[in-house]
């Protein structure tokens, strides 16, 4: 399967869009638009895992994409086939595409955007103007300069159901009455005992879309920062929803996004455990998990990206495309610091000055 689509305009032939925010293709040379029809989508359902790492999905589950490869951040970003050069939206390197062709597992779900560019421009340059200590120049810059790209960053998905027993014990605190010597004199004085009892015991839990990142791109921090994800608005992965915009191909593999995803669940397993043991203070000794039914998908995430190079230097900035969150590397304006030392130093010396003269020393 080949993801190469367009939409052409029936009424000019140019290219369709996605228009963010609304559920329609919209055409920037004549302004024609067609409406996104659900009727015939097929519903989200997640993968089986065992059937992936043994490459038995079906071929339906299976596309083939055109990506290009950057060699500087490594991303793997999809192009349509009339491109041949383009530059990295996400730290802005100059590359040339490959036309080889790359195999991977299909997206299942799409966020599509809800914020078009101008919005996400806006929502950044806010974020940069309430940096103090940004640079102005990279506000204008920014401000002024190219376009964000709209790119759909991937992520798994894993759905598991878990049975733990565990065996700890369970702290409860006391308290003793010391007599103390103080001063000459003596106090009574509660201190704080624990008692402890062994606990064992079992608990469950359903876990329902635990999201890993799946890309190596951007830092990590930006992206979870960029959370939370209404994944309850995910809809059934349609080519339309790309129109006009990039899909990075996932690099982090199936079974790498699951080991994530299990030390994630033994986080909240632990969390689950020490609430079954109750008390005052938890220990825990050991637990042992079950794991059955673990699916999965492959969704597609939408993010406005920023990648400037200022004065010799890279600045990266992400931009949620549902909620206009922003992340990104800060900036310093050494001339800024120095001002905000300096004017620290007057103020603390004026302060210095007038207590001075309050107490007579002038």
């Amino acid at each position: 399967m080949s993801t190469n689509h367009r939409f052409p305009c029936t009424a000019c032939g140019a290219d369709l869009r996605f228009e963010a925010g609304q559920e329609r293709l919209i055409c920037d040379h004549c302004a024609t638009t067609e409406e996104i029809g659900h009727a015939s989508a097929p519903a989200i359902r997640e993968l089986d895992f065992k059937a992936a790492l043994n490459a038995a999905l079906p071929a339906q589950e299976m596309e083939e994409t055109r990506v290009s490869h950057c060699p500087n951040c490594a991303a793997e970003v999809t192009f349509d086939t009339r491109t041949h050069a383009a530059e990295c939206p996400f730290c802005a390197t100059p590359v040339v595409t490959d036309t080889g062709a790359h195999r991977h597992i299909k997206p299942r779900g799409v966020l599509p955007f809800a914020l078009d560019e101008k919005s996400a421009r806006k929502a950044m340059t806010d974020w940069l103007g309430s940096l103090w200590f940004a640079p102005n120049g990279l506000q204008d810059y920014a401000r002024k300069g190219r376009a964000l790209s709209g790119v759909y960053v991937p992520y798994w998905t894993f759905d598991a159901d878990t049975a733990s027993r565990y065996t700890g014990e369970r702290g409860t605190v006391y308290y003793e009455t010391r007599t103390v010597l103080r001063d000459g004199k003596r106090e009574r004085q509660q201190v704080a005992k624990i008692r402890w009892s062994p606990a064992r015991g079992r608990v469950a839990r359903l876990f329902d879309d635990v999201l890993v990142l799946a890309s190596r791109s951007l830092p990590k921090g930006f992206t979870d920062a960029l959370e939370p994800w209404d994944l309850s608005a995910l809809e059934p992965y349609r080519p339309e929803y790309l129109a006009g915009f990039r899909a990075e191909g996932y690099t982090v593999a199936l079974e790498e996004g699951y080991e994530e995803a299990r030390a994630h669940m033994a986080r909240v397993i632990e969390r689950d455990v020490k609430f079954d043991i109750g008390g005052d203070r938890q220990r825990i000794h050991d637990i042992e998990t079950s794991v059955k039914d673990v699916t999965f998908k492959h969704i597609l995430l939408p993010v406005w990206l920023a990648a400037y190079k200022y004065r010799g230097r890279s600045y990266r900035f992400v931009v949620n495309g549902r909620t206009g969150r922003v992340q990104g590397e800060r900036p310093y304006s050494a001339w800024k610091i120095a001002f905000a030392v300096l004017l620290g130093l007057i103020i603390a010396g004026a302060l210095g000055y007038l207590y001075g003269l309050e107490q007579g020393a002038f």
